[in-house]
């Protein structure tokens, strides 16, 4: 556990990303469990950034009319910009740095993976030439980036990936989040660097934009339209609900050790068919709903991590259960129809459009 937790804990934390999906249930854990932390919200507000996550829309959040809680619109690539969010924690600026702020989608990176340099790797380089001379007067105790299991590539079974493998890239996407990597890797051994790295398998739940594949097939099927199954739909991933992984990631926050990588899955491995025919189930559809469609290029066949170092170092563990957490994400889906109205805009439908009609 680090020293420096008591001051972590009386602190401001800079958030970025902090109105997406997995950024604003760290915030609204955070604000909920620490009394005397203090949250700088930074989001650039890009396409899948809601700030009704925070705004309690369906009884969930609320926590954007904290006291504790400020939001700055900020691009992270941009080094004004996030100087002036620095300066919005305070004069000593922000005690720990916790980047979620990302572009996260392989699909998209597959149409051009410029904004995703942008955003995953020049915006990582951006925090932390901001962050060094705040560390170096010892203001700022700890900067957590949050990355993915998709930097490990494609693993055969039986093997689940350990934060001691290699780094095997296989899109845009997790290229530039291995390069967002390298990078604080590089500040840990240059300039003993308070930093740690976590990644974590495929995320669900509430408040998830709805291209990803969960809640892509659960509004689909809402609305009484097929699914689009990748290729034979026998990819294998690890699924974690949301609320695992904040929890996952504070407990790195606050007790993990500078330098470290920690992974966090859900224990929960599964083909995407698989997990079609849950979701087909909880939708009362059948399998006539299932469109199989040409697989995207360079799709890994598997992903699969190993959380014990985290179980072991971290006391944390996975509460949900996949077919809880499905559940659980179904129903909120059925009962936030309005926010599902303001997402599913032209632009979402021209991006489905180009995604998978064409092919």
């Amino acid at each position: 556990m680090p020293s420096s937790t008591d001051s972590l804990l009386h602190g401001t934390w800079l958030v970025t990303g902090g109105c997406g999906f997995i950024g604003s249930e760290f915030i609204r854990q955070t604000i909920a469990a620490y009394p005397h932390v203090n949250i700088v919200n930074v989001d650039s507000l890009s396409y899948a950034a809601s700030p009704e996550r925070l705004a309690g829309v369906g009884g969930v959040g609320g926590v954007a009319d904290s006291p504790r809680y400020k939001f700055v619109k900020a691009n992270i690539a941009h080094p004004q910009e996030v100087q002036s969010a620095f300066a919005a924690c305070g004069t000593n600026g922000p005690t720990a740095i916790i980047n979620f702020a990302a572009e996260s989608h392989v699909d998209r990176s597959l149409f051009t993976g410029v904004p995703f340099v942008m955003a995953n790797t020049l915006g990582v380089q951006v925090l932390l030439e901001a962050a060094r001379p705040l560390v170096q007067k010892g203001s700022c105790k700890r900067f957590l980036q949050v990355s993915t299991d998709e930097v490990y590539g494609d693993i055969a079974p039986p093997h689940r990936s350990v934060e001691t493998d290699p780094i095997h890239t296989s899109s845009p996407y997790s290229a530039s989040k291995a390069g967002g990597e390298l990078l604080v890797q590089a500040f840990i051994r240059s300039f003993g660097f308070p930093a740690i790295i976590t990644r974590c398998s495929n995320n669900y739940g509430p408040w998830h934009w709805p291209e990803k594949m969960i809640p892509l097939f659960i509004t689909r099927l809402m609305a009484g339209k097929k699914v689009p199954v990748y290729g034979d739909g026998l990819q294998r991933r690890d699924w974690i609900h949301v609320e695992d992984h904040a929890a996952g990631i504070l407990a790195a926050l606050l007790r993990g050790r500078d330098g470290e990588i920690y992974n966090f899955d859900g224990e929960v491995e599964i083909d995407n068919l698989s997990l079609t025919k849950k979701l087909l189930a909880l939708a009362n559809r059948d399998e006539s709903f299932i469109e199989y469609v040409k697989d995207r290029p360079g799709h890994d066949r598997r992903y699969a991590l190993d959380s014990a170092k985290s179980q072991r170092e971290l006391g944390w563990k996975q509460k949900w259960t996949l077919d809880a957490g499905l559940q659980q994400t179904f129903n909120w889906f059925v009962a936030n129809r309005s926010w599902l109205d303001k997402v599913l805009d032209e632009k979402y439908q021209q991006y489905y459009a180009q995604q998978y009609d064409v092919r």
